[in-house]
């Protein structure tokens, strides 16, 4: 276990533009975007986005060295590029984790690294759980195991006490009564058929979490977070996932299998001060899986562009290309 403390440190690559993208057709109503950048011949890595609802970006190409790595990315069902948007038909953890081994079926690829931050993490762990045989090496950021105690302090107590000024804003759209069960008055909305109370809910929802992801607070929040058009597929998706408990077999069932992929290199990057997915998840994955690099990054919070958060990352990619 690694504390990082240092002043020097790695920045991301050049931008690089993806030389390959399309659809990938899926059993359902779903179309998947997908695209690839690097090298062609590089080493094979798997990049899931967070959310669920996310999508991926230019800028997330840039943690690899692009003469190394063969970078794959795709948005997940129902968001980013991905048509239809914002749909909740067959969309579920393990509808993504098919869609995983179709696009690795598709590019001819027998084993990746695969590379993910906060829900991009928990689909990474259960993705590997599922098809260990399938996975090089792991490089997990913002550790999410999608328990009741995370959700719990992320949506109805915990994360408000740190964030009160944030916290007055997510709470505004939902009527005092209904507000013992946060996520259920934010379902019963974002569900709804009232477009405009939908849109409203789901600004509030998505400003929530961005208002919180960095260590600088809302200051900070990224503007996509109050787009709507962004909002309404990341908040039904998120809430949609989350109210179903991630759709995994029972609370804490990432922990409980994490033997099956101890024998699997993995860098595991966690800030210190990251209220959305705090560090006791990180720290419990840890003591589980003792084998994993683990480096606590000593002033960062959960956002992926926090100058400690890229430094760790950038030099787990770089290990991980030399193994």
């Amino acid at each position: 276990m690694q504390f990082q403390m240092s002043e020097s440190r790695r920045g991301l690559y050049p931008e690089v533009d993806a030389y390959a993208s399309g659809m990938m057709a899926t059993d359902s109503v779903h179309q998947i975007y997908w695209e690839a950048s690097g090298n062609p011949q590089g080493k094979p890595m798997l990049v899931l986005h967070g959310g669920p609802g996310g999508a991926t970006n230019p800028g997330m190409r840039r943690y690899f060295d692009p003469a190394l790595w063969n970078v794959v990315m795709f948005d997940q069902r129902g968001c980013g590029r991905s048509t239809p948007n914002a749909v909740l038909e067959d969309n579920d953890t393990w509808k993504l984790i098919e869609d995983i081994e179709r696009l690795r079926e598709q590019a001819g690829i027998d084993k990746w690294t695969v590379f993910g931050g906060s829900w991009g993490s928990t689909l990474a762990l259960t993705y590997a759980i599922t098809h260990p045989e399938r996975v090089d090496s792991l490089i997990l950021r913002g550790i999410f195991l999608l328990t009741q105690p995370e959700l719990h302090w992320f949506y109805q107590q915990g994360a408000s006490e740190i964030f009160p000024d944030a916290w007055e804003r997510f709470l505004e759209p939902i009527p005092a009564a209904e507000r013992s069960d946060l996520m259920g008055a934010y379902y019963k909305r974002l569900m709804g058929d009232d477009v405009a109370e939908r849109r409203r809910c789901a600004v509030a929802w998505s400003s929530w979490e961005g208002d919180t992801v960095s260590a600088q607070g809302p200051g900070a929040r990224p503007d996509k977070f109050a787009d709507p058009d962004f909002a309404v597929a990341f908040a039904r998706i998120e809430n949609w996932y989350f109210t179903n408990k991630g759709f995994l077999p029972e609370d804490g069932w990432i922990l409980k299998n994490v033997d099956r992929i101890r024998q699997i290199p993995a860098w595991i990057i966690q800030g210190r001060f990251d209220v959305v997915t705090p560090i006791s998840g990180a720290w419990a994955l840890h003591r589980a899986w003792p084998e994993a690099q683990f480096e606590i990054i000593w002033d960062a919070g959960h956002a992926s562009t926090e100058p400690g958060i890229i430094d760790g990352l950038i030099r787990a990619t770089d290990a991980a290309g030399r193994l």
